[in-house]
C-alpha cells in the first residue's frame, strides 16, 4: 500500500485516488483541469501546402476524436474521465485502441476501478500490462494500441496523489475535524449560569424551558431571565480562527499540487476581479496548455501512421474558452475580419453559426471608405474611375 502511496499518513488518514477525491479542494481541482479540457473542440486538420490547415472532415478520426469515441461515451465525456485518471492515479490514465483492419475503429477509457495497469520502464521503452482479476495472470498490451496520458508526478509508480498525499491528508483531516464538531454540537452557542445549588433535576427543567424558549424557530428571540440565572454567549476564540486560516492553507496546498489558481477552487480571499482575469488566462497558459499538448501529441504518436503525421495534425481549438464572453468573442472576431484574416462570412459561422449572405466572402475593411458600398474595393461599382482619378 506505501508503495503505491496509499498507506497511513502522518496526520492519520489514509490518502488514495478514491479517497482523495473526498477531498472539496482536490475534487475542485481535479475537475478544473479535467472538465477544460472535455469542452474544447478536438479536430484533426489537414496540412495545406500554403503552410495553413484545414478541417479534416472526411477523416475517419473526425468524428472519433470530435464526437464519440465509442458507441456509449461522448467525445467530452471520454476526455474528462481520461485526464482525471492522469491527475489522480498511478502512471496515468489509459485507453485501448479498438483497430480493424489496422485502422483506429474505437477508444475505450480503461476504468481504473475495474482494472489495474503496470507499467515496466526497465527497458526505457514502456511496456504494459493490464490485470483485471485477482485470478488470471496480468495480459500484457503493446504500446501501439494503448494511449497513455502521463502522469505528473516525478515517480509514475505513486501518480500525483501518492507523492502529495500528506498534504491532501491534512486537508482531509481539518475538513473531518470541522464535520465532526458540528455533528456532535460538542461546542455550544453559551453556558447557563445558576447561582444558587440545584438539583439535576431542577437543572434539566431549566434546560428543556429554555430549548422550548430560544430553541428551534425561536432562536434570537429576547431572552427574559431570573435574578439567579445568567447568560454566557461563547465566540470564536483566536483557535477557531487559527482553524480557519489551516483550511485555507490546506486548500492553497493541493492548489499548488495541482498547479491551478487559488481562485479555481472558490478560494477569491486575496483576488480582485481585474486580478481574478489575468489568473484566468495564466489558468489556461500555464496549467491547461501543457495537459492539451500531452492529449494532442499522444493522439498523433498513437492514431496517426508515419506517413500521415506530414500530412494531418490533431489539435484543440481553444477559441472555445470565448464561447461564454459574448462581448470578447465578437471584438475578437471584428479585428480578425478589420485584419482580412477571416471575411465576414467566415466570422459569422465561427463566432455565431450564422448562415452566409451574399457579398460577405470578400476580404476587405469595413472600417475605411474605400469598403463601403461604391468604393474601390467593392468590385464592379462606378466610383472605381473617380476614386482612381
Amino acid at each position: 500500500m506505501s508503495l503505491f502511496g496509499a498507506g497511513q499518513t502522518v496526520a492519520g488518514a489514509s490518502v488514495t485516488p478514491f479517497s482523495a477525491m473526498s477531498c472539496a479542494p482536490v475534487a475542485c481541482a481535479v475537475r478544473s483541469i479535467s472538465e477544460a479540457v472535455g469542452q474544447l473542440p478536438l479536430r484533426i486538420y489537414r496540412r495545406l501546402p500554403d503552410g495553413g490547415k484545414e478541417p479534416a472532415t472526411d477523416h475517419p478520426l473526425y468524428r472519433l476524436l470530435g464526437d464519440a469515441p465509442n458507441a456509449w461515451t461522448p467525445a467530452s465525456l471520454f476526455r474528462s474521465q481520461v485526464t482525471a485518471d492522469a491527475l489522480l492515479q498511478p502512471y496515468g490514465g489509459f485507453a485501448q485502441i479498438v483497430r480493424v483492419d489496422g485502422k483506429p475503429y474505437e477508444l475505450i477509457r480503461l476504468d481504473p476501478a475495474l482494472s489495474s495497469i503496470v507499467v515496466d520502464y526497465s527497458n526505457y521503452e514502456p511496456a504494459y500490462a493490464i490485470k483485471a482479476d485477482g485470478k488470471n495472470p496480468a495480459r500484457e498490451i503493446p504500446a501501439a494500441d494503448l494511449i497513455h496520458l502521463h502522469t505528473p508526478a516525478y515517480r509514475p509508480s505513486r501518480g500525483l496523489v501518492g507523492e502529495a498525499r500528506e498534504a491532501i491528508a491534512l486537508c482531509m483531516v481539518l475538513e473531518q475535524y470541522a464535520a465532526r464538531l458540528f455533528g456532535t454540537g460538542a461546542r455550544p452557542s453559551g453556558v447557563l449560569s445558576l447561582k444558587s445549588n440545584m438539583t439535576p433535576d431542577a437543572i434539566a427543567k431549566v434546560r428543556a424551558a429554555w430549548q422550548a424558549a430560544h430553541g428551534g424557530s425561536n432562536s434570537g428571540a429576547t431572552a427574559i431571565l431570573p435574578g439567579d440565572v445568567n447568560w454566557q454567549a461563547l465566540a470564536l476564540t483566536s483557535v477557531d480562527a487559527q482553524f480557519l486560516e489551516m483550511r485555507q492553507f490546506a486548500i492553497r496546498e493541493v492548489a499548488r499540487i495541482f498547479r491551478v489558481p487559488a481562485h479555481m477552487l472558490m478560494d477569491t480571499d486575496r483576488a480582485t476581479p481585474r486580478s481574478i482575469e489575468s489568473l484566468g488566462q495564466e489558468f489556461i497558459s500555464m496549467t491547461l496548455l501543457p495537459w492539451l499538448k500531452a492529449w494532442e501529441q499522444s493522439l498523433e504518436l498513437k492514431l496517426l501512421a508515419k506517413e500521415e503525421r506530414d500530412q494531418f495534425c490533431i489539435e484543440f481549438n481553444l477559441d472555445a474558452f470565448a464561447r461564454a464572453d459574448l462581448l470578447a468573442r465578437a471584438q475578437a472576431l471584428s479585428v480578425a475580419v478589420a485584419a482580412r484574416i477571416l471575411n465576414p462570412n467566415e466570422a459569422r459561422s465561427i463566432g455565431f453559426g450564422l448562415p452566409a449572405y451574399q457579398g460577405g466572402d470578400k476580404f476587405e475593411n469595413p472600417n475605411t471608405s474605400s469598403a463601403h458600398a461604391g468604393g474601390a474595393l467593392n468590385a464592379g461599382n462606378d466610383n472605381s474611375n473617380q476614386e482612381a482619378a
